[in-house]
């Protein structure tokens, strides 16, 4: 109703200098006193002149605002934020993983060929046979760790779910003691508490004291599988190292080809969880020279011996 009488006042303001077809004197809406005085009558019984020059107007219309969460982050912000923390935490698995397979098999192959120095044929059978121990031994573990995990949260879900069940009003009273411990007022800490127990109890439950997606669990067998296939990869470079090399040289070369992925291993990780590079490399390295040189000793003492 409002946008049409303004466009009929807009519209008479511009056919006022034209001759009105009602025979009217068009000067009596160009002076205020006229105009205010006519205004009210014309807008409770009139018919709106068409207006060549009128805009139509709407509404004004808009996305709704989202919902925040008590923390100020939108639901949207948060399941970026969750599903890139958790692309982060497969990638540096990933990456120790990897670094795992550099070291073990660097270990093997070294200390073998300490042992036989002209020996391909037993520093290849040892080799494989380290890839294949040490991906099957990663991927055995991850299942069964996540799986561990995977089923304890579940539980913790099927507890919480109980205890809102039977206690309704204390979950929202215990909500609300853990939004004033984060800093909120008694009064919007029990207004946040009950409207996240309005929309839904259990998740609100969940991420404020745990942390926690009920249906955010993790895949045991894709951890395993992604641990398995990341400790292969690491694992080639000091296989094909190792049989590529001439002779005279593997070693010394396998050793250089070692720690210099060991440095990339452990520059990513550390990139990836926000440490000090410099010292993440440095251990890095250390470890796995010792690794090898342990190795190489008690290869090239038992090949002596032998």
């Amino acid at each position: 109703m409002l946008y049409s009488d303004i466009d009929w006042i807009y519209c008479g303001a511009m056919n006022a200098t034209e001759t009105p077809r009602t025979g009217r004197d068009p000067r009596r809406l160009s002076t205020p006193e006229h105009a205010s005085a006519e205004l009210p009558q014309q807008l409770t019984s009139r018919v709106v002149p068409p207006c060549p020059t009128a805009v139509s107007l709407a509404p004004l219309s808009g996305p709704e605002p989202s919902v925040e969460s008590a923390d100020g982050a939108a639901p949207d912000a948060r399941d970026a934020a969750s599903s890139l923390a958790s692309r982060l935490n497969w990638l540096r698995a990933g990456v120790l993983g990897a670094n795992d397979g550099i070291v073990s098999v660097a270990g093997v192959v070294i200390g073998v060929a300490a042992a036989s120095p002209s020996g391909n044929g037993a520093v290849l059978t040892a080799g494989v046979a380290a890839i294949v121990a040490g991906a099957l031994s990663m991927a055995a573990g991850e299942y069964v760790s996540v799986s561990t995990q995977s089923d304890t949260e579940k539980a913790m879900v099927a507890r919480q779910r109980a205890e809102l069940a039977a206690d309704p009003d204390g979950g929202v009273e215990e909500l609300a003691a853990h939004y004033r411990a984060k800093g909120l007022t008694p009064g919007t800490a029990l207004t946040v508490a009950r409207e996240l127990t309005a929309h839904d109890a259990v998740a609100a439950h969940l991420d404020a004291e745990l942390g926690l997606r009920e249906d955010d669990y993790t895949n045991p067998w894709q951890a395993a599988g992604s641990s398995a296939v990341a400790f292969t990869l690491g694992a080639l470079l000091p296989m094909l190292a190792i049989m590529l090399l001439p002779l005279g040289v593997r070693i010394p070369l396998t050793f250089v080809a070692v720690l210099l992925g060991l440095a990339v291993t452990g520059g990513v990780s550390a990139r990836l969880g926000d440490a000090p590079v410099g010292r993440a490399v440095l251990r890095n390295v250390l470890g796995g020279a010792l690794a090898m040189a342990v190795t190489w000793g008690i290869g090239h003492l038992v090949g002596a011996a032998v």
